[in-house]
C-alpha cells in the first residue's frame, strides 16, 4: 500500500519547438463548467505568479515546484501525487528550481462558481452525513492534500474527458466534475478527521467513531457495533461512512491495523505480538494482509528498519 500520494496520468511533454513559452506554457481545454489547463515549465525560473478568479484544483504531474499562496502560506515543496486547492482570487507564487534538468508539468481545473454552488446544494439535499448538523462544503483551510486513490481516479477521468475529441464531452465532464468535487471533499474530510479527531470526538459522531477504532484496534471491530455507537442503522452507517471518508469502514479499519502494526514493528516486537495487538486472529493472516498492503512481509519490513545496526532473526 502507498502512503496516500497516488500519481496521476502524465501526458507527453510538448516538444521545445512547439512551446509558446518555456515557463508555464499553457494548453487550455474549455468545458461548459470548468477550464482545464495543462502547464509545462522547461527552464529554471523564480517568482512566477498565477492568479485564479474561480475555485481552482491544481495537481502536480511531474517535476518539482517550490511555491506559496500569496499572503496565506510560507514556501513549500510541491511534488507529483499532491494537490493544492486555490481559492477564488488567490495567487500562487512559484519557483522552478529543477526545471532545466526535469521539466515540471501540472494541471489546473478552474470550476464555474455557479456549478460549485449548485452541486453543493444538490449534495446537501440528496446525500446525508453521519453528523446531522454537518453539510457538504469545500474547506479553504484543507488546501494541501495527498492524492487519495479515489481522488486520483476522478482526476484522471476528468483529464481524459477534457483532452479527448468527443461531441458529448461537456455532458460527461459535468458528471466527472461532480465526482471530483465529492472525492475532493472526502479527501479533505479524511485529512481533517485524521489530524483533529481527538478534538472533534465530543462534537462529531464520525470523529468519535474514528477515535474508537484507533483505540480498539486490538479488538474485533464490527460494522454492526460501530453503527450502534453512531446511532444509525448498519446499512446507513456503511453508506454514510463511505460517502464522507471515501472508503468503506472495514477497509478503513484494515488500513489502521496495518499502520499500527508498522509502529509496533519499529518497537522490535515479535510478529506474533504485533499480530494480536492489532486485532488479527492468527499470525499467518496478519503476514498475508501486511504483504498485500506493503508489498513486503512484516519480518522483512522489520529487518529493513534494524538492518543498519541489528540483525533480526
Amino acid at each position: 500500500m502507498n502512503n496516500g500520494k497516488n500519481l496521476l496520468y502524465t501526458p507527453d511533454l510538448t516538444a521545445n519547438e512547439q512551446l509558446d513559452s518555456i515557463i508555464e506554457n499553457k494548453t487550455t481545454f474549455t468545458l461548459n463548467n470548468c477550464e482545464f489547463s495543462l502547464f509545462e515549465t522547461h527552464k529554471r525560473a523564480a517568482d512566477v505568479k498565477l492568479r485564479f478568479n474561480d475555485l481552482t484544483f491544481t495537481a502536480m504531474l511531474r517535476g518539482k515546484k517550490t511555491m506559496k499562496l500569496e499572503d496565506k502560506t510560507d514556501y513549500f515543496d510541491y511534488f507529483p501525487g499532491e494537490t493544492v486547492l486555490v481559492s477564488p482570487g488567490e495567487t500562487m507564487v512559484i519557483d522552478f528550481p529543477e526545471a532545466d534538468e526535469t521539466p515540471s508539468q501540472c494541471i489546473a481545473l478552474s470550476f464555474s462558481s455557479d456549478f460549485v454552488e449548485n452541486s453543493l446544494n444538490y449534495f446537501n439535499t440528496k446525500l446525508s452525513k453521519i453528523d446531522d448538523d454537518s453539510s457538504w462544503r469545500i474547506s479553504n483551510e484543507q488546501f494541501y492534500l495527498f492524492n487519495s486513490l479515489p481522488l486520483a481516479s476522478a482526476t484522471n477521468n476528468l483529464m481524459r474527458i477534457a483532452m479527448e475529441d468527443n461531441m458529448n464531452k461537456d455532458i460527461m465532464a459535468d458528471l466527472a466534475l461532480k465526482e471530483l468535487l465529492i472525492r475532493l471533499m472526502q479527501t479533505q474530510a479524511s485529512k481533517l478527521i485524521e489530524s483533529d479527531y481527538k478534538k472533534l470526538k465530543n462534537t462529531s459522531r464520525l470523529a468519535f467513531i474514528i477515535d474508537y477504532i484507533k483505540n480498539n484496534l486490538h479488538q474485533k471491530l464490527s460494522v454492526e457495533h460501530l453503527a450502534r455507537l453512531a446511532l444509525v442503522s448498519k446499512s446507513n452507517f456503511f453508506k454514510l461512512f463511505k460517502y464522507e471518508i471515501g472508503i468503506a469502514p472495514n477497509e478503513f479499519i484494515l488500513i489502521e491495523r496495518i499502520k499500527r502494526s508498522k509502529e509496533l514493528l519499529k518497537e522490535d516486537q515479535s510478529i506474533k505480538e504485533v499480530a494480536f495487538a492489532t486485532g488479527f486472529s492468527d499470525t499467518n493472516h496478519f503476514i498475508k494482509t501486511f504483504k498485500t498492503f506493503e508489498g513486503i512481509t512484516p519480518k522483512n519490513y522489520q529487518r529493513s528498519l534494524f538492518s543498519d545496526y541489528k540483525i533480526v532473526s
